[in-house]
């Protein structure tokens, strides 16, 4: 989130966790004073993807999910609809929706598909109610992982999958 702040400064970058404590160092460093490297355009908000802040439906252009676990991951594979309607409406109309997953098979994560077609797959079914089409889905490279400057994407080895969706 912080790389897409420092990268577009004209652009409000939104984070959104349940987890306070999985915020807190990237706020620490948004909240920064400029010439110390913070990020005026980067704010926290603390909600579970089933509890979203109606202030902020249909508000953002891009929604990127990235490496969610718990209900995120079973709301964007359709097995949680409430957190798949949540995190649906956060996009604006025409806007996309960029799903970024890994779950594997040695997580011992029942009913969730582990391939990337799978996962796309269930993608599609997950988000086609709130008006989603897939545009693009593939196997991430591992420079792609990289780039998302996921700290949890530095722990990881295994398929990465990308699913776009945009909304009609």
């Amino acid at each position: 989130m912080l790389a897409a702040a420092s990268r577009e400064p004209a652009t409000l970058v939104l984070g959104l966790d349940a987890s306070a404590a999985v915020m807190a160092e990237a706020s620490r460093r948004a909240a920064a004073r400029a010439r110390k490297g913070g990020m005026p355009n980067a704010h926290f908000a603390l909600a579970a993807a089933e509890a979203i802040p109606p202030e902020l439906a249909g508000l953002a252009r891009l929604v990127t999910v990235r490496f969610p676990w718990g209900s995120l991951l079973r709301g964007v594979v359709g097995d949680d609809d409430r957190a798949a309607a949540g995190v649906a409406s956060l996009v604006a109309p025409r806007g996309v929706l960029e799903l970024v997953l890994a779950p594997s098979d040695r997580d011992g994560l029942e009913a969730i598909p582990t391939s990337a077609a799978g996962l796309a797959d269930a993608a599609a079914r997950a988000f086609a109610p709130f008006g989603f089409d897939v545009i693009e889905a593939r196997a991430m490279s591992a420079v792609e992982v990289r780039a998302t400057h996921s700290t949890w994407a530095r722990r990881l080895n295994r398929l990465a999958v990308l699913i776009r969706l945009a909304r009609r």
